[in-house]
């Protein structure tokens, strides 16, 4: 299959090209084709001719996000509109990776793929636009991935930044009141392989197995890394003012994915096995 990926040099990005290895690539980095130049993006397409598109490119500091929302919506619903059109022009599926910031958290139980969205940041709203557009223009060959919490060997991620604490700080403080899901890129792309081999389109949650806080991800990371002795506070979100809101219940629920086969392992599991591949230091 020739398969086209935008945000080729994120964390989901690179994972994808590995995943997807034995397959016609064409990685698109910001460099390669601004996803927000509509005519760009035709043209990328129209030369490449894919049969399917991944779109990971998203703008997704999410703090950023609420502070600058006309980038978000900008990168994210217009991005997404960009990349539908070309797929349909060029007769070409659609993956589209959105997030569990399209819900807003006050759910007692974890979010399954028909379950109402209600965005509470500006990340969430441009996403979920995204979404839309897909929805409306892909053509109707169209799969929405929403995921949380991703995180790999190398990238800039909670992981990584939980190691580089540990080594700088006596003691760290980390929300205990909002919950989610850790999910490994690897495991991550390697699902949406699965997914794009099957013709049945529509939404699905694909997240590690299991559920978390981010106190209970930082601690399980300094254990499995050697830190078990390293105090780790649990605070409340209260204390760690941010500009944008997290839902505080982001656990994802897969049934869709689950009902074709495709489900990802525990996020312990994930989470050493991607320990044991980052590189030292």
């Amino acid at each position: 299959m020739r398969i086209a990926i935008t945000g080729a040099t994120g964390q989901l990005g690179r994972a994808l090209q590995a995943a997807l290895r034995g397959h016609a690539l064409l990685p698109l980095a910001r460099a390669d084709v601004d996803v927000t130049d509509l005519g760009a993006v035709l043209a990328t397409i129209e030369r490449f001719q894919p049969e399917a598109i991944i779109h990971a490119a998203a703008h997704t500091n999410v703090d950023e996000c609420e502070l600058k929302p006309e980038l978000a919506y900008r990168v994210n619903a217009l991005g997404a509109r960009n990349l539908a059109v070309a797929a349909a022009r060029a007769g070409a599926s659609l993956v589209y990776i959105s997030t569990n910031y399209v819900f807003d958290g006050t759910a007692a139980e974890p979010y399954h793929e028909w379950a109402p969205v209600n965005p509470i940041s500006v990340y969430g709203a441009s996403k979920l636009a995204g979404e839309a557009a897909a929805r409306e223009l892909a053509g109707g060959r169209f799969y929405i991935v929403r995921t949380a919490w991703v995180y790999d060997e190398t990238g800039r991620n909670f992981v990584r930044t939980m190691l580089r604490l540990a080594r700088e700080q006596p003691q760290l403080r980390v929300v205990a009141d909002q919950f989610g899901q850790p999910t490994y890129a690897a495991d991550l792309a390697a699902a949406i392989a699965a997914l794009l081999a099957t013709p049945a389109y529509g939404v699905y949650h694909f997240t590690n197995a299991g559920a978390c806080s981010w106190h209970e991800w930082a601690v399980e990371t300094l254990r499995l890394a050697g830190y078990a002795g390293k105090p780790v506070q649990p605070i409340p979100a209260r204390e760690f003012p941010r500009p944008a809101r997290p839902p505080a219940n982001g656990v994802l629920h897969n049934w869709a994915g689950a009902a074709l086969g495709i489900t990802l392992r525990p996020w312990q599991e994930a989470l050493a096995e991607c320990l044991r591949a980052m590189p030292a230091g």
